[in-house]
């Protein structure tokens, strides 16, 4: 039996007019081809503020206790999948589509204890199995799953996506598609940068980049989970289906070149707000003293250039407090720079093409946009800047590097 597993987010199922569409979708699936076993995976109604969704489902306990239990916190986050999922499979039967609903736990999905955070350690696909071969549409609350003793567990952002993949990579399936509000992966965010266009194809490492580096395209952890399963990624839009989207598989840069000829050194630009500049002057066996506890705290840092006298680093603005308790513990001179920004230029062409960082620069310095601080790697040149000046930095590099 081929097998199709179909991830629908939050946007696509935040309100009925939004699931009958997500319904037209996989009807017409089950009609071109009655032989193709569909999977479908969701993720809670809608955004914050909505009353279903995850955080909505986390305030009703931060209101009551300041560090409500994780424990328990996984079980009312876990009802937002459970919510939009049944409301969907009772839509599908309205219409005539044989379908079931499960829990991540009766999907045999098998995590870590790592409550808000878990980790999947293996997947029993054989319950998915047996409602595919009575030819019902299987939906999946994503974002969830269960420990060995049966604690419900959920699996942190964008786990709706990773679920989706495991599940995939579990059923032997080439292609998972992963439905938003989106016509596909784009140059830049359409938000912010008016003139950004969908890619036709990209690569894992690349896509993986734009999701690390602040891009809301898909999860860091469903891309690696893709890559390592050889499982191509189609990222479509729930209101527009017809439109062809955007292919994330191993076999894309050749295609981006063509498609976009004239961009042949970007793929996107993505950007990353709420991030701290830290500056630290103190002798390398205190510094090291300093790293050790950062790591202990689980302090992620970030464009990290070390000097003698020096070292900078960037952090998310939520980890500030932590971190300037570790300082505190020493005798050094530190400085911190609030409301900061990051932007990056992504694309597979830049090692070992001179000039790249000379033309960022220009780009910046033309729009009169002060650079604090940049990093690079094999792929990847990101671009310290204040707040304020993150759309128009997104502008500048947009403009650099796609339009001319």
């Amino acid at each position: 039996m081929e097998i199709l597993v179909q991830k629908f987010g939050g946007t696509s199922v935040e309100s009925y007019e939004k699931m009958n569409e997500v319904c037209k979708i996989i009807k017409s699936y089950k009609e071109s081809k009655e032989s193709l076993g569909l999977v479908v995976v969701v993720s809670a109604m809608g955004r914050q503020g909505a009353p279903y969704a995850t955080d909505t489902l986390i305030s009703l306990c931060d209101k009551i206790n300041n560090e409500p239990s994780k424990r328990e916190l996984d079980i009312i986050m876990s009802c937002g999948e459970m919510i939009s999922g049944t409301i969907l499979v009772n839509m599908l039967k309205s219409r005539k589509i044989d379908s079931v609903f499960l829990t991540g736990n009766q999907a045999g999905i098998t995590t870590t204890d790592n409550f808000s955070n878990a980790k999947i350690t293996d997947i029993n696909p054989q319950r998915i199995f047996k409602e595919l071969e009575t030819g019902k549409v299987v939906v999946i609350a994503g974002f969830q799953g269960a420990t060995e003793s049966g604690e419900i567990t959920t699996l942190g952002r964008g786990g709706s996506d990773t679920s989706a993949v495991a599940i995939g990579k579990a059923l032997g399936c080439d292609v998972v598609e992963i439905y938003t509000d989106v016509d596909g992966i784009m140059t830049a965010d359409p938000r912010v940068e008016p003139e950004a266009k969908v890619l036709k194809c990209i690569d894992y490492e690349e896509v993986f980049q734009m999701a690390d580096k602040g891009a809301k395209v898909i999860h860091p952890r469903a891309v690696q989970l893709a890559k390592s399963a050889n499982i191509t990624l189609c990222i479509k839009n729930t209101l527009n289906p017809s439109c062809e989207g955007t292919k994330i598989c191993l076999d894309c840069i050749s295609e981006i070149v063509e498609y976009e000829k004239e961009n042949s050194l970007m793929t996107a630009v993505a950007h990353k707000d709420k991030v701290a500049q830290i500056k630290v002057k103190s002798d390398e066996e205190t510094f090291s003293k300093i790293l050790n506890q950062i790591e202990n705290k689980n302090i992620s840092i970030d464009m990290i250039n070390f000097f003698i006298e020096e070292k900078s680093f960037v952090v998310e603005e939520d980890s500030i407090e932590d971190l300037e308790e570790i300082l505190k513990k020493y005798s050094i001179e530190y400085k911190i720079n609030k409301d900061c920004a990051k932007v990056t230029l992504i694309g597979a062409k830049i090692s070992g093409t001179p000039g790249v960082m000379a033309k960022v620069v220009r780009a910046l310095s033309k729009s009169k946009i002060q650079l604090l601080q940049t990093s690079d790697s094999s792929m990847t040149i990101s671009c310290l800047v204040k707040k304020e000046d993150m759309s128009n930095t997104v502008h500048a590099i947009h403009n650099e590097f796609y339009l001319k």
